[in-house]
């Protein structure tokens, strides 16, 4: 081996931090987010002269918000960056909210000089061992000749199988040393071992199934939209005519303007693909993983159904549910084997009851009031931006109205946080998938207790001159916490009401522009100003605080025991 020069098949040196950029550019990394502090410092010089656009949050979690929202936006891979000590612990939510999500992310972390860590140094954590079970791979850089692989091998662990984060945590005297940069070569990970492709046979069997079914219907996932099977999908479900339910996670994943689309099921799904999950004979599975919010009650879940589970994570098959027939494999490949064998069946009968459900329950609120419904500036939102928008949320009842009332009609247009819920995801995420597509309208659908969390974002977007829009629907509480305390608790608002600043005017503070809306009719105009905005802009749409979101699954109940659906009909 040779110090400094350029042979491709030989390794040169370059301090850690130069090592860490050469690397990143290497994995083609364009964009990156995050904070600096003082052992991070020898990285960000050297990220001053380097080709990538770097975006600095006003909070590590917002950060790491960001960088997973870019990623799911666009595909790639996340990049974010924090100091050692509280700058690696605020990205734990963040972390967690990728891992439960299955989004690609590389998270690195400074850290103190090797020789100081477990002295309690100034600005020391276990960074590695607090975020060993919400990342899918972490390691800490201890002996300068494994920095680059490390890197390399970050990439591919959080990128390929089943996607999720990965933190390399770097003390800061392994970014001053002299490092190598082994020539690349293809990465082999004992027991990292992706099988993509779906078995033969068990692929046959769940073709015979569904030729033979009479009301099947496909559950899909997140994981399809991973693997960008959203074409595939809409040919098998064209070809063998299945209508089509999704959970929060795959909105999108199948365009909801088609006949065959169930929308989103599950706790706040609509009726009519809740029934129609109760009363399927096959059940496909794809990329989805029987998440409790989906199933309801277990024992009783898609009783009459057999159940086909397609899934790249073959941990998932079988966790929570039994399997008729499981089929291990990517779901844009398995989807793609299964095309040829299946036949074509006019299931009258079936899309005749569907339809019944649909016209019987569709998702509806009363839309003669004065006040200002949220479902309501929702579908306002969706008429005026033709259902193109991508929409990022934060989490609670906004979140699930959003869901409900845009329609989503592409894959990766609906962002928000699922498996965790993490309130205040949906400003930080607004900005990382703006930053992917600065083209792009990009609405931010939140609630007003989530955007307290990550208000101050604003003014980060506000510094890049990124055009994200907010629809805040105001109703001064917690909301879904509200609905719970309504409904179990005899309406004991314990703590959920709030005290909001006036948004319109905070925005304006942090240099965006700012709106209040108090009443209905100057709803379409609001939002009109807002999308017409090219500077940040946030609509304080104060909205009925009593609104429920409606239908509902109780808790412990089963998937058809829906409460509200007397209340739709009444509406």
């Amino acid at each position: 081996m040779s110090k400094n020069n350029n042979h491709p098949n030989e390794t040169i040196y370059k301090p850690g931090s130069q090592v860490i950029v050469d690397m990143l550019l290497e994995q083609g990394v364009e964009v990156m987010f995050g904070y600096l502090g003082g052992v991070v410092l020898p990285l960000f010089d050297k990220l001053y002269d380097a080709p990538i656009k770097f975006v600095i949050p006003r909070h590590e979690q917002g950060g790491c918000h960001m960088a997973d929202a870019y990623a799911r936006a666009t595909g790639k891979t996340g990049v974010v960056i924090a100091t050692s000590g509280p700058g690696a612990t605020n990205l734990t939510t963040g972390l967690a909210t990728a891992m439960m999500d299955s989004v690609p992310l590389v998270a690195i972390t400074g850290q103190v000089r090797t020789s100081l860590i477990g002295n309690d140094a100034f600005q020391e954590a276990d960074t590695t061992g607090i975020t060993r079970p919400i990342t899918k791979h972490n390691v800490i850089v201890k002996d300068p000749n494994t920095l680059a692989q490390t890197i390399r091998e970050a990439f591919h662990i959080a990128g390929n199988g089943r996607p999720g984060p990965v933190l390399i945590d770097i003390p800061v005297d392994m970014q001053l040393a002299e490092c190598p940069i082994p020539p690349k070569t293809e990465i082999e990970l004992p027991g990292f071992k992706v099988k993509s492709r779906g078995h033969g046979r068990q692929i046959a069997a769940a073709v015979a199934a569904i030729n033979d079914s009479k009301k099947p219907v496909l559950y899909v996932g997140g994981g399809c939209i991973i693997s960008g099977a959203s074409e595939a999908l809409r040919a098998v479900a064209q070809k063998a005519n299945i209508p089509v339910t999704t959970t929060l996670m795959a909105t999108g994943a199948y365009d909801q303007s088609r006949p065959e689309s169930l929308d989103m099921l599950g706790m706040h799904g609509s009726a009519y693909a809740n029934y129609a999950v109760q009363y399927a004979d096959v059940l496909i599975s794809v990329g989805a993983r029987f998440d409790d919010r989906v199933t309801g009650k277990l024992d009783t879940f898609a009783p009459s159904a057999k159940i086909i589970h397609i899934d790249l994570d073959p941990a998932n098959i079988g966790k929570n549910v039994h399997v008729d027939i499981p089929v291990v494999g990517d779901a844009r490949e398995v989807l793609e084997e299964m095309i040829d064998g299946l036949e074509h069946r006019p299931r009258k009968e079936w899309f005749e009851q569907i339809a019944a459900w649909k016209s019987k329950h569709p998702f509806m609120y009363d839309k003669k009031t004065d006040v200002i419904k949220p479902q309501y500036v929702i579908e306002e939102v969706c008429r005026q931006t033709h259902g193109d928008a991508i929409i990022t949320t934060g989490v609670g009842q906004h979140q699930m109205w959003a869901a409900q009332f845009y329609k989503y009609s592409k894959p990766r247009q609906f962002i928000t946080s699922g498996g965790l819920g993490t309130m205040g995801f949906g400003l930080p995420s607004a900005i990382g998938a703006q930053v992917a597509f600065p083209d792009r309208t990009v609405i931010d659908i939140d609630g007003d207790s989530s955007f307290n969390m990550t208000l101050t974002e604003l003014s980060t977007a506000a510094m890049y001159n990124l055009p994200v829009k907010v629809a805040i629907l105001n109703n001064g509480f917690m909301g879904m916490v509200r609905q719970w305390q309504e409904l179990f608790y005899h309406g004991r608002y314990s703590q959920s009401s709030l005290k909001n600043p006036n948004f319109a005017d905070v925005a304006e503070a942090l240099g965006c522009v700012g709106i209040t809306v108090k009443k209905k009719k100057d709803v379409p105009g609001a939002v009109e100003k807002m999308l017409a905005e090219t500077r940040p802009c946030v609509v304080d749409f104060h909205v009925d605080p009593t609104e429920n979101v409606w239908p509902m699954v109780p808790a412990g109940k089963s998937l058809h025991e829906m409460d509200g659906l007397d209340i739709f009909e009444m509406a």
